[in-house]
């Protein structure tokens, strides 16, 4: 599948992507020192809903859209705020217009000594990053994901977040991330970690399982939300993450976060969440 950032903005999977890549950030706040955020498939990072890419698939209407308009309740309310009020901050006149994709998230949550950098291969997008990203806290990158993953870790200030969220143009995608996680921990071992890929059908996400248990990592958090029947295949169907080294009160948090999500965003009553440990805390959690 091709999971091109314009298409999808706004849809079901950004919305769990990025209330959670909130969260994570938010924690990193709780230590004065600076941290850094590398982003290493950034896309655009300001998307227009109304735009042609947007409108044609029209999936922020299930999935951003209907979270706003939705009266959530506590504690997950107070989880999403970082996230929803960043939004809401792109869009003060009320009507839901632009969505700001993960670059644009975390630039907001930036403190004055918080650097980013935010990677981007496909040149058109990354003009578009750099236009929208102009901040001297920010540094875009017209380059290869992959490649900035080995160049970028570990970063200086040896606080912060790797998020990898490739587009699966191709299959391969999927066999990449365990040995691109396994190069990047090698070098900066205290480093969190936050890895997304797309749920079809239970096979290719359940090979990256495996795969990632076997790396002998300490910490590895898997938490997934499925909003539609995985008996159907041609449409996406889950949002997965793989967090390592996530910060201590995540797994509270996710338990009262992921039900609310996908109780609100499923589809017919289908939304269903997993939180469980591939490696480390062995604590499962489903519905």
């Amino acid at each position: 599948m091709n999971y091109a950032h314009d298409f999808h903005a706004g849809s079901f999977a950004d919305v769990h992507k990025h209330a959670v890549l909130c969260l994570v950030v938010q924690h990193l706040h709780e230590k004065p020192t600076a941290f850094r955020v590398i982003d290493s498939h950034a896309g655009s990072g300001v998307y227009d809903l109304a735009g042609p890419e947007a409108a044609r698939s029209g999936e922020w209407r299930d999935g951003i859209a209907r979270l706003m308009a939705a009266a959530v309740p506590e504690p997950a309310a107070s989880l999403l705020a970082p996230y929803l009020d960043i939004v809401r901050a792109f869009n003060p006149r009320g009507d839901l217009k632009t969505y700001p994709g993960s670059p644009a998230l975390v630039r907001a949550l930036l403190r004055p000594q918080d650097r980013l950098i935010a990677c981007e291969l496909q040149a058109r997008a990354a003009t578009a990053l750099a236009r929208n990203l102009r901040d001297r806290r920010v540094k875009t990158l017209h380059l290869d994901g992959w490649t900035a993953l080995a160049a970028y870790v570990p970063p200086k200030e040896r606080r912060g977040l790797v998020l990898i969220d490739p587009p699966f143009e191709e299959d391969s995608d999927f066999m990449r991330l365990p040995a691109a996680l396994a190069t990047a921990r090698r070098k900066w071992g205290t480093g969190i970690y936050m890895l997304w890929y797309p749920i079809k059908t239970r096979s290719a996400p359940d090979q990256l399982a495996r795969r990632l248990a076997r790396l002998s990592i300490p910490k590895i958090l898997r938490a997934e939300l499925t909003v539609g029947s995985l008996a159907d295949p041609s449409r996406l169907n889950g949002s997965g993450l793989i967090l390592v080294n996530p910060p201590w009160r995540l797994v509270e948090e996710l338990s009262s976060l992921l039900p609310t999500l996908a109780g609100l965003l499923g589809r017919d009553d289908t939304g269903r969440f997993r939180l469980d440990w591939l490696a480390g805390e062995r604590v499962p959690a489903a519905g």
